[in-house]
């Protein structure tokens, strides 16, 4: 099992550790609601430095990442980022990943921890079509960088007080190299996966422990708290953000999980999977992920049975919870089509009780 270069600090902490994705990784340290409400109301940080990137770079990378990408890279400015999926070619998904731009012959890929060995072995089978190969245009660095993910509405003011360059004004999945707590070239990223406001900094494995300590003294007085993945988990899933191997995987299209806005349908984009997703979008999709609350008390869990008002099965729970912020069970779930509006009365089996549910717009 691997470690990231800041375990120690999290394990001196007195935090929870637990297997995850293969890493050694913090749940909770003073319990997963008390850090949910800490990064709602003040600031967190969270290491997600157990995450992939890998480098892509050369004159076809463009060209490279527009076919194996669903997003429209063309769009991409350097110093922008956007989301996007990995297609597997039988209509699934690979992975969900963010691309950065920094320039028009680089790119960093930024993958989901559990996804690395099977993302890397994916792109690599297509670089030789576009004159890449693995280890010189295409660079593994998932083990030499660390990443931060400083989030809450403090978290801007908290992170300014460290960085020489002006953060406050970095558009929304855009990124500005300079220096933070005396390190330079990190990557500050307006992005995060909470919802509450906040950037994500990539570093050097060693200069990860000199941020670490940099930003819990620059936000003292902002209440700044070490977060752990459980109330990661509680954040995103209160924003109706996927998971992936919960919410989308290899047998769920970006169409089916509302994902349509990152899959670019372009004359001049050929794209796996392409000709898949046009005809299923122009047949309609017989499932949609949805997001729901609780109307009747209970928590929804991951693989709950969704029920229509007869107790006939129309879907399935992907990702549920008790909401730290709004006190109800919450969760999202695929169902049958025709129960995917806003407002459709549904039903979550729970302890063979049906209670009601009722969808909302995520």
């Amino acid at each position: 099992m691997k470690s990231t270069v800041l375990t120690q600090f999290h394990i001196e902490l007195g935090a929870k550790m637990a297997p995850f994705a293969g890493f050694n990784m913090p749940i909770e340290y003073t319990g997963i609601n008390d850090e949910h409400l800490a990064v709602r109301g003040k600031v967190g940080v969270f290491d997600v430095s157990h995450r992939g990137e890998f480098w892509v770079k050369g004159e076809h990378a463009l060209d490279f990442l527009q076919y194996l990408t669903s997003n429209d890279v063309a769009a991409l400015a350097p110093g922008k980022a956007q989301y996007s999926c990995l297609p597997n070619g039988r209509g699934g998904i690979v992975d969900d990943l963010l691309v950065y731009c920094i320039d028009g012959r680089t790119y960093l890929l930024v993958v989901n921890a559990g996804n690395i060995r099977k993302d890397w072995d994916h792109i690599c089978s297509f670089a030789g079509r576009f004159g890449l190969t693995p280890g010189k245009e295409l660079y593994d660095a998932s083990d030499e960088i660390s990443l931060l993910a400083v989030q809450g509405p403090k978290a801007v003011e908290t992170v300014a007080k460290l960085a020489d360059g002006n953060i406050a004004d970095i558009p929304y999945y855009s990124f500005r190299k300079m220096r933070v707590a005396g390190i330079d070239d990190a990557i500050v990223s307006a992005t995060g996966y909470t919802g509450a406001g906040g950037c994500e900094i990539y570093v050097a494995n060693a200069d990860a422990p000199k941020l670490w300590r940099a930003l819990f003294d620059a936000g003292r007085d902002a209440g700044i708290q070490p977060v752990g993945l459980g109330a990661r988990d509680t954040l995103r899933l209160e924003m109706g953000y996927c998971l992936y191997g919960s919410d989308i995987s290899d047998e769920t299209s970006p169409l089916e999980a509302g994902l349509g806005w990152i899959v670019k349908f372009k004359d001049d984009k050929d794209f796996i999977d392409k000709d898949f997703l046009l005809r299923q979008r122009a047949a309609g999709v017989t499932r949609k992920l949805v997001s729901f609350d609780m109307i009747d008390r209970g928590v929804p869990r991951g693989r709950y049975e969704v029920c229509g008002a007869g107790g006939e099965k129309i879907g399935e729970v992907t990702s549920g919870t008790m909401s730290p912020s709004r006190k109800i069970g919450i969760g999202m779930a695929y169902v049958e089509t025709g129960y995917s509006k806003p407002g459709a009365e549904i039903f979550v089996k729970i302890r063979d009780r049906l209670l009601k549910a009722r969808t909302v717009k995520r």
